[in-house]
């Protein structure tokens, strides 16, 4: 069983970065795949960034436009979301999320484990 807490949230203005975490207890294995997911108010949880946990293998939503960078520390068992250029439509709770399959299917759905989440506020 895998258990994920964000942390990294905050209140920012446009133009910002802030760089998220997700510490993962339990194991990570090679065969997982992680994910940050997001969802603002009257919003469905959209996926944002996932990376293999093995191989290191990266895929982003369209989105993001290279202004996000999604990482890990596999000794540490931490996820991470590098986020710059920040927007105000980017305002919402940021979700971790981890499954016991590699696998660049988006769906939030096919994810297994879930964290709380963290706010990411951003001002005009």
């Amino acid at each position: 069983h895998v258990q994920l807490v964000e942390s990294g949230g905050g209140l920012v203005q446009a133009g910002d970065s802030l760089r998220l975490a997700c510490a993962a207890s339990g194991r990570i294995l090679g065969s997982y795949t992680a994910a940050w997911f997001r969802q603002a108010p009257g919003n469905e949880r959209e996926f944002v960034a996932g990376i293999t946990w093995n191989a290191g293998t990266t895929f982003y939503a369209n989105f993001v436009k290279d202004r996000f960078t999604i990482s890990k520390v596999n000794a540490k068992n931490t996820l991470y979301l590098q986020m710059n250029s920040l927007k105000p439509e980017d305002t919402a709770v940021y979700y971790c999320a981890a499954k016991a399959i590699i696998s660049s299917n988006t769906e939030a759905a096919t994810y297994d484990y879930w964290g709380r989440g963290t706010q990411v506020t951003v001002s005009s």
